[in-house]
């Protein structure tokens, strides 16, 4: 069966600089806890902030390594599904539901990719 990454993206700008309410953590911890039990689930984490973070880049045989935050970046990659689903189609539906979760005010897109196997 296939696997899918899910890229949960967000806008650093407007999230609460406290973070997720206890409402959304409550839900979320429901709907992991459903999707675990159904067999789908395989791995999920949220990331700490881009200023506690480092990007390393190569171009032209050279490394360099910039410190966060990345305020040039509106949307960040704020965390991570990985889950075993059927089709595309149902990592999609799963995805949805994921993201209802939210409160109206955040700002949140999903980019949903299968893993490449072998």
């Amino acid at each position: 069966m296939p696997r899918y990454l899910s890229l949960v993206k967000i806008d650093e700008s407007t999230a609460p600089a406290e973070g997720p309410s206890p409402e959304l953590m409550r839900r979320m911890g429901e709907l992991i806890e459903e999707v675990t039990k159904a067999g789908v689930m395989l791995d999920t984490a949220g990331l700490t902030p881009t200023a506690q973070g480092a990007r390393v880049h190569w171009q032209d045989g050279k490394i360099s390594v910039t410190d966060g935050p990345f305020t040039e970046s509106k949307e960040i990659v704020g965390g991570y599904a990985i889950t075993q689903c059927k089709d595309m189609a149902e990592a999609i539906e799963w995805t949805k539901r994921f993201l209802k979760v939210h409160e109206e005010f955040w700002t949140v897109t999903c980019e949903v990719r299968e893993i490449a196997e072998g």
